[in-house]
């Protein structure tokens, strides 16, 4: 359907032109100089072409991708409201720099491009050193379940594609969750078991961080108003709390 409707668009501008032409021609009979328009019309066809097809093209694109991410944002959103600040403070403890992990990433108003970067920066060198033996598996294992449909939900956006680093935080949660009810008891896992385990957390702790603070510098910069929510939301203090004091 879409084919036929470009054809007939292009036989109705075709036509369209001849007609000009030709009621051009009958009124002011010049032969030479329609033709020497028509040669210079054809001769410009290759700028236009080019730009329509490459610049415009480009520019569209950009602005549908850019359009594209900023709901992808929202998405990204309500992840970390339903799923990723509780697991940022699940797992926390399970660190032995724990305090200092909060204080480097206790993100306020204050905070430049320049710090954030740094901090998703840094947020990868802490992803091997989680301590299992202080998680509470059981409870971990049943909030992941609990959430699983709202993940599954997530992955069905297709404009996910466009944000990979955030569906492979995606893949590193569900990688968890199916590690976790494998296992028929996780209250008491072994040593190689739990150290596997503890692999995977590293993973998806440093994953969870940076995407965390790209989100937060992306509220920053467009939602100040959100962006105050998220700071006394922030995951890393002992008590997260909306009110304003």
């Amino acid at each position: 359907m879409r084919s036929k409707l470009i054809i007939i668009a292009g036989f109705t501008a075709l036509l369209t032109s001849s007609i000009l032409y030709l009621v051009d021609y009958l009124i002011f009979r010049d032969s030479q100089q329609l033709l020497i328009q028509l040669v210079d019309n054809l001769s410009f066809i290759p700028i236009s072409a080019f730009i329509v097809v490459v610049v415009l093209e480009r520019l569209l694109a950009r602005q549908e991708k850019l359009l594209i991410l900023s709901k992808l944002n929202m998405v990204v959103g309500a992840f970390f409201s339903e799923v990723g600040n509780s697991l940022i403070h699940r797992l926390l403890n399970s660190y032995e720099r724990n305090e200092e992990i909060a204080k480097s990433f206790s993100i306020s108003s204050s905070w430049t491009r320049d710090r954030f970067k740094s901090a998703i920066a840094s947020s990868a060198s802490i992803a091997s050193e989680p301590n299992g033996r202080v998680i509470n598996f059981e409870d971990l294992k049943a909030f992941l379940t609990s959430k699983r449909q709202f993940l599954l939900a997530l992955l069905e956006n297709p404009n996910l594609m466009e944000h990979d680093k955030f569906s492979d935080l995606l893949w590193a949660i569900f990688h968890l969750t199916e590690e976790l009810e494998a296992r028929s008891s996780v209250a008491d896992l072994s040593g190689p078991d739990l150290k596997h385990i503890e692999g995977d957390i590293g993973r998806l702790y440093g994953q969870l961080i940076s995407q965390w603070l790209s989100h937060a510098e992306h509220l920053k910069d467009k939602y100040p108003y959100l962006f105050s929510l998220v700071v006394r939301m922030n995951p890393f203090l002992s008590q997260p709390s909306a009110i304003i004091i």
